[in-house]
């Protein structure tokens, strides 16, 4: 219902008939209609930091990493459920408590791609978060723009695509290890792999 009319416009008496219960049982395990949001937004914003975890540690090799990573946000705008719009377009983005919840599934995400991008190529902190939440945007931004053209190309074309793109990028990174050398003795990490 949330996704179907958007907070505002979604009725408890209508979330009670379409889960089949009692508008009094609803109540019963959440005490307003904000509450039943935040629950589904959590389980749909775990869901996500789920998917990008586990497409994160589902290789060691780096140019596979970034596309498992990609693929995850594509299955996660392609899924049925459509719990994706909860967490990427929310009507209620400007209430306090869903904008924190939001913004706290976008950075676990990059903190999660960062640390792979500060472990392998020795850049700070602030540096590695920074790319980790422009690969995270670029996925989710690409992935949601893909959905809206009717998928007019095929799932896996376009997020190998977007993969690519991503990966020409952050593979110029010199690996950790390299990064006192002399520039003229790097080589862009795709050679190195």
């Amino acid at each position: 219902m949330f996704v179907a009319q958007g907070y505002h416009a979604a009725a408890m008496d209508d979330i009670a008939e379409r889960a089949g219960v009692s508008k009094p049982v609803l109540y019963q395990h959440f005490p307003g209609k904000l509450d039943l949001y935040l629950a589904l937004l959590d389980e749909s914003a775990d869901e996500l930091v789920k998917i990008v975890s586990e497409a994160l540690s589902s290789t060691t090799d780096n140019r596979q990493r970034v596309t498992a990573t990609f693929r995850a946000f594509y299955d996660f705008v392609a899924g049925t459920s459509e719990a994706f719009r909860l967490v990427f377009e929310s009507d209620l983005s400007n209430e306090p408590a869903v904008r924190a919840r939001l913004d706290r599934a976008m950075n676990d995400c990059a903190d999660m791609v960062s640390q792979f991008i500060r472990e392998d190529a020795g850049i700070g902190n602030e540096e590695a978060h920074l790319l980790g939440m422009a690969l995270v945007g670029m996925a989710q931004v690409s992935a949601r723009y893909w959905l809206g053209t009717d998928q007019a190309i095929p799932k896996d074309a376009a997020e190998q695509l977007i993969a690519r793109l991503a990966w020409r990028g952050i593979s110029g990174w010199p690996l950790t290890g390299l990064a006192d050398a002399p520039v003229e003795d790097l080589q862009p990490v795709t050679e190195l792999i």
